[in-house]
């Protein structure tokens, strides 16, 4: 019978006593936001996609409508035992880029609509914005309101995942639409603004001349499922505040002169 090996006693770390590997509960406990977070920038996402859904349409509606036009030119072209090569080529070049320009769209709102990991890259802030301007103007333009880009020029990029910035800003766009939905029609203006802190932060803000945050809810507006409209989800400003706050920047409400709101998000540049 071979001699048994003596035992072996554990030496403390110089740090101190071993930590313990967490419990399955804990690790569960630690993963139930981020989970939670991800549905809910999921329901988001969908949700704004949905009420852009009439804005679509008519985007879609101007390409369809115009192949559909140039491809009843060639037949008429055709028709003729003459045929002008040239209109015709002028005709089928035309049909070309509209349907390209359709599915320009389609892409878009496909990348909007997919359900992707977080993937952080440099990125020009300006050029997310310009990515959307087509989107949010018809969307706009389908609610009678008017939408302009105010974009500063050699703003240094930011470190973000591109999909998660732009669903923050159609969340800001579609706040600022159900804010002047509730006055007359027409007249309503809302400017997307990019720029430079003096901080060195690169800031991107969505105003509106509507009737602005009551002041009895402006310590609640980025509170989860609170709402000032009678069938406002209370979503879109808290997950957009999350999306801002997981990027490492800030974001904050202001009133807009002379009348309206401004929300804004506060992201730290490469250059920092």
């Amino acid at each position: 019978m071979s001699a048994t090996a003596p035992l072996k006693m554990e030496q403390p770390s110089p740090a101190g006593p071993a930590t313990p590997p967490p419990s399955r509960e804990a690790i569960a406990a630690r993963e139930v936001p981020a989970a939670l977070h991800g549905r809910l920038l999921n329901v988001s996402r969908m949700a704004t996609i949905g009420e852009m859904a009439a804005g679509v349409a008519h985007e879609l509606n101007q390409p369809l409508t115009a192949i559909a036009n140039y491809a009843h030119a060639c037949e008429r072209l055709l028709s003729h035992p003459q045929a002008e090569v040239a209109e015709l080529r002028e005709a089928l070049g035309q049909i070309t880029a509209q349907t390209l320009r359709a599915a320009g769209i389609l892409r878009r709102l496909r990348a909007l609509a997919r359900n992707h990991l977080t993937e952080h890259a440099p990125a020009s802030l300006n050029a997310l914005v310009s990515e959307l301007h087509e989107l949010v103007q018809t969307d706009a333009l389908v609610h009678g309101v008017q939408l302009r880009l105010d974009l500063a020029a050699g703003l240094p990029e930011v470190h973000v995942d591109p999909g998660q910035v732009q669903q923050a800003l159609l969340n800001l766009v579609r706040n600022s639409l159900d804010a002047l939905g509730t006055g007359p029609v027409g007249g309503g203006q809302i400017r997307i603004r990019t720029r430079l802190t003096a901080t060195g932060e690169v800031e991107l803000s969505v105003s509106d001349n509507g009737p602005g945050v009551p002041a009895e809810a402006m310590t609640r507006i980025f509170d989860p499922f609170f709402s000032t409209k009678e069938n406002g989800t209370g979503l879109g400003l808290a997950i957009t505040h999350s999306i801002v706050r997981a990027h490492g920047g800030s974001m904050g409400y202001r009133p807009n002169v002379p009348n309206g709101a401004c929300f804004y998000m506060l992201l730290p540049s490469q250059s920092r």
